[in-house]
């Protein structure tokens, strides 16, 4: 997290230049929080509100939470005001600090300055002001001077200083990426429950995959990048929905009708070339568009032809039988919205609005490489030491049926300079990386120790059984997910944490898997602290009974299963018939 600070006088435009550069940061990509230093008694509440009565009433902090934001508010009650460095660690990973105010504090900084305001500079000659923004031209300085409302040189200067600015150049020239922080957990925290890792998951993640056009008929399992519009309606034009004879409502006489046929009809493709009359009625064919002088249809069953007439009963309903243009999808609505992911039938909506062409999100390519000296490859060795790679097949297996692009890096022993350059390799040839072993914290955990040197890692112990340990981390700018060795949980992580995951990464957005509730048929005495996922499948009353072992080296429960039970982080005793929560193995995209 890099920091760099604005100062100036009152009336400067500091404030004004923080809010440019938040918003062009932005623009770019760059994850940006700030900091203000307020000189004042302020107050960001108001009397009256159930908060400020908090206050009021003598609460130490006060958090205002909503679906929208959060607001922490601290009463300091006589207090020393905290540091600069104490207020920085309360904030979340981002990319870049702006800091406005703390002129004494040693942080790096550019100073706003106005003419008008008749102030001399703070301090031309600290080391800690690197830069000046003014609106008036500046002599005899050691440092650059910048045009106040020059944004775009300003913000290159702060990326050029903080470092930021070779990152911000790689994701130009290359592909769109993460913060190398972007995994990074809150302080102090150890065993992180599920649904935290989840929340944190999903707050840091964003697509790495650039975009491209596609033929519509061509786009099955693709991610659309951008919202796609109707491009006419349909139905293109009011038509019959039957096959049957047309008129206009309002010129039915009392009682059953009997109205005079005009010559010819309206088929599909071959619409009449005329107006119907009033009081007369014209021969009309299912999808033929319905011409001037003719509202309502009346199926072909319900008439009796004689004599050049059309007779049928009377109470035909105004508009029966017929479909008004647009009434499914009308020009210029948004058909399907970007992070769609393109299915059948959606080739067939667009298809049907004119659109030919999808705009959408590469391929996002799924690498997995498997570690560890015992492992071999399926069937090379009778050898009880070594085991077969189970994890690399199966995890290439899930890429794949999500729609995204497997990548097989292979195998690497458990050495750390080779498993170093075929990561530096890995990184060119995937936008992601899945290991499987390695990312516990023994000395032949090579995944975790890596990640660790390039200060990109977090390693995740989350209270979930099976599992626990997940290693995150960036590699040369690719994500990384270390996951367990054991195959089951593996799996249990795959799909728990990399599917959502990997799903935005790829552009389609998060992904929560569907769920239902089940009578048990299973007695369990569950302990409190982890959250569990126990391999499942229903039975014929449609009750989840779970695999005979819950040993996570039992893979043969991974293929008797058709989904998992998760079990809340609280402790429970279930007993047959008592309700849980089932997750298909469809929900997940297998």
């Amino acid at each position: 997290m890099k920091i760099f600070g604005v100062v100036g006088w009152k009336n400067a435009g500091k404030t004004g230049l923080m809010e440019r550069l938040v918003a062009h940061f932005t623009q770019m990509g760059v994850a940006v929080s700030t900091v203000k230093h307020a000189h004042h008694n302020f107050d960001v509440d108001q009397p009256g509100r159930d908060s400020y009565r908090h206050r009021q009433a003598g609460a130490r902090e006060v958090l205002l939470a909503s679906g929208k934001r959060t607001a922490l508010m601290q009463e300091l009650r006589g207090e020393e005001e905290p540091s600069l460095d104490a207020q920085l660690a309360r904030l979340g990973p981002v990319d870049l600090v702006l800091v406005e105010g703390y002129k004494r504090d040693t942080h790096p900084k550019i100073e706003a300055h106005r003419a008008e305001t008749g102030h001399d500079l703070i301090a031309p000659g600290d080391g800690s002001v690197q830069a000046i923004a003014s609106d008036h031209p500046i002599d005899g300085l050691s440092i650059p001077v910048f045009d106040l409302d020059d944004t775009a040189a300003i913000a290159a200067f702060i990326l050029q200083k903080t470092g930021l600015a070779h990152r911000e150049a790689r994701r130009e020239t290359a592909k769109p990426g993460l913060a190398n922080n972007c995994f990074a957990l809150p302080q102090g925290v150890d065993w992180t429950p599920v649904d935290t890792a989840l929340e944190q998951l999903r707050a840091a993640l964003s697509p790495v995959v650039g975009t491209e056009t596609l033929a519509t008929a061509d786009s099955l399992g693709r991610v659309l990048a951008e919202d796609h519009i109707a491009k006419r309606s349909n139905p293109p034009g009011a038509n019959s929905a039957v096959d049957g004879y047309g008129f206009a409502h309002a010129s039915l006489p009392a009682g059953d009708p009997v109205l005079p046929l005009v010559d010819g009809r309206s088929a599909a493709g071959a619409p009449y070339p005329g107006a119907v009359p009033a009081g007369h009625a014209l021969r009309i064919l299912t999808g033929a568009l319905v011409p001037e002088g003719v509202d309502t249809v009346v199926l072909q069953e319900e008439v009796t032809l004689r004599d050049g007439n059309v007779a049928f009963r009377e109470g035909a309903k105004p508009g029966a039988n017929t479909r008004d243009a647009g009434e499914d999808v009308a020009a210029g609505k948004v058909a399907l919205a970007a992070g769609h992911c393109m299915r059948a039938p959606d080739i067939a909506l667009l298809s049907a609005l004119g659109l030919d062409q999808v705009s959408v999100y590469r391929p996002l390519r799924v690498g997995v490489l498997s570690t560890g000296d015992e492992i071999v490859a399926p069937g090379s060795t009778d050898n009880p030491a070594r085991t077969f790679d189970a994890n690399r097949p199966m995890l290439l297996a899930l890429a794949q049926s999500w729609h995204f692009q497997p990548v097989d890096l292979g195998h690497v022993p458990d050495d750390r300079e080779t498993l170093r350059a075929r990561l530096n390799k890995a990184a060119g040839e995937a936008d992601v990386i899945l290991t499987s072993g390695g990312a516990s914290a023994g000395e032949e955990d090579h995944v975790s120790a890596l990640l660790a040197q390039a200060g990109a890692l977090t390693e995740w112990r989350i209270a979930v059984k099976p599992g626990r340990p997940l290693a995150l981390g960036m590699w040369d700018g690719t994500p990384v997910f270390g996951l367990p060795g054991n195959p089951v949980a593996a799996l249990v992580c795959a799909l728990i944490f990399a599917r959502p995951s990997l799903s935005a990464l790829s552009g389609a957005g998060w992904s929560d898997p569907m769920s239902f509730t089940v009578p048990a048929a299973f007695s369990k005495s569950k302990k409190p602290g982890r959250r569990e996922y126990l391999r499942a499948r229903l039975d014929a009353n449609g009750h989840a009974e779970v695999f005979k072992s819950e040993g996570s080296g039992r893979i043969s429960g991974l293929s008797w299963a058709t989904g998992l039970v998760e079990l809340a982080d609280e402790g429970r005793d279930i007993a047959p018939g008592d309700p849980v929560r089932f997750l298909p193995y469809g929900s997940f995209g297998i």
